[in-house]
């Protein structure tokens, strides 16, 4: 299968392989949402986002992250309001994760690990 790319506008004449990203889609209820806010408070953020915005070794590292631990908070230092919004959405697309949280510059992201779970969510 031929990679496929998309144009970034955060890095001008830049492209992502979007291909080898996982486009699954999970919704989660209001109460696993309020379990896994719980869970986040002890976290550190384990990826950082720049202020050249988003990048395939970012991509990469958020891949690893949330297939080892599925619930991941990530620091984003880059652009105003509007610019950490397109990047929470591309992130949330391409990672195919539930967006737990998102307050001022730090965001949490959640995906199951198939293989492998790790954090039991309540039924409901």
């Amino acid at each position: 299968m031929a990679p496929t790319y998309e144009y970034s506008d955060k890095i001008p004449g830049h492209y992502f392989n979007t291909s080898q990203y996982i486009t699954a889609n999970m919704p989660l209820s209001k109460t696993q949402k309020k379990y896994l806010l719980g869970l986040t408070h002890d976290l550190k953020p384990v990826v950082t986002i720049g202020q050249h915005g988003i990048s395939d070794n970012v991509l990469n590292e958020l891949e690893i992250a949330l297939n080892f631990h599925e619930l991941v908070k990530i620091k984003i230092a880059a652009g105003d309001r509007e610019d950490r919004a397109e990047i929470i959405n591309m992130l949330c697309e391409t990672s195919a994760a539930e967006k737990v949280q998102a307050i001022g510059k730090t965001l949490t992201l959640f995906r199951r690990n198939p293989k492998k779970p790790k954090i039991d969510l309540p039924k409901k």
